[in-house]
């Protein structure tokens, strides 16, 4: 009992800092290309994990955690950081962050399908209930129409829930840090020749906010917290865990209207109540 409340306060702490990852995202784009942003902080972060594995004398991976750690890699130190990137070059952020609500459902699958997990039946009844709320509060308060950022933001659904629920089931052995880590010292040698190739032609040209947003993705985003979320997902359950993310879209919306002043409608606290309710839910029945 006392290490799946861990687990759940490590997931909370995780999601809190992955909720400013698309406004800082949608801050950096508008600055900066895309692929470079993506490079970047893949770069940067992994650079920090090998500082944190050389420091406190990790052992490597095994030989068969290999092909779990590229996964990882491609999913949530490639692939969704890239997708979402290329997607907020045609979308704002508040319109991206609602298809948040759709990767708590995408983790439980993959969780189920690769970390052996096995909710009851009744878990299924409030992670789409949870998720049907949130795109549902979307899709009424209005939401713009944009095919190309929507296929993206569904493809980076998609593989970030099969990263994390990877990632969780190798943190079960492997500690939380330690796979982020690894996953990103595996995309590495991709990632720094990349970030060089598309670096900016003049630094100077770029503001601020932009450099500010890139080190927030960087450091927090790709690195610091994976440390509780895969921590949280291999104590508290790949699926159950993975309900808190029905609450990432309204940190995100709030940070989106007080850091990018975009839009947010009043009927986010109802929604959010809602979502509360159904990571609740699937709480009690997540095993």
């Amino acid at each position: 009992m006392q290490r799946s409340a861990s687990g759940w306060i490590n997931g909370f702490i995780g999601v809190v800092i992955f909720a400013g990852s698309l406004p800082a995202t949608r801050m950096a784009v508008m600055e900066l290309d895309a692929s470079f942003v993506t490079a970047a902080r893949a770069s940067i972060a992994a650079l920090l994990g090998l500082v944190l594995l050389l420091a406190l004398r990790q052992p490597r991976p095994v030989r068969s955690d290999l092909p779990g750690l590229a996964l990882v890699s491609l999913g949530v130190v490639v692939g969704f950081p890239l997708l979402t990137a290329l997607a907020l070059r045609h979308a704002s952020s508040a319109h991206t962050i609602v298809f948040l609500g759709l990767l708590p459902l995408s983790t439980a699958v993959f969780g189920v399908l690769r970390g052996g997990d096995r909710p009851r039946p009744a878990f299924w009844v409030f992670s789409l209930l949870g998720s049907a709320c949130v795109v549902g509060y979307a899709a009424r308060n209005g939401i713009e129409a944009s095919l190309q950022a929507d296929l993206l933001m569904l493809a980076a659904i998609v593989v970030c829930g099969l990263g994390y629920a990877e990632g969780g089931r190798l943190a079960r052995h492997l500690g939380g840090w330690q796979v982020i880590s690894w996953a990103l010292l595996l995309a590495l040698p991709v990632m720094l020749p990349l970030m060089v190739a598309m670096r900016p032609v003049s630094f100077t040209a770029v503001a601020a906010s932009a450099w500010w947003a890139l080190g927030y993705v960087a450091v927090f985003s790709m690195l610091i917290g994976f440390l509780f979320w895969y921590r949280g997902l291999a104590q508290g359950g790949i699926a159950a865990v993975g309900q808190l993310q029905l609450l990432q879209p309204f940190f995100g919306l709030a940070l989106a209207a007080m850091l990018l002043h975009e839009t947010v409608s009043a009927g986010m606290l109802l929604v959010t109540v809602a979502a509360v309710i159904c990571v609740a839910g699937a709480r009690r029945f997540s095993r």
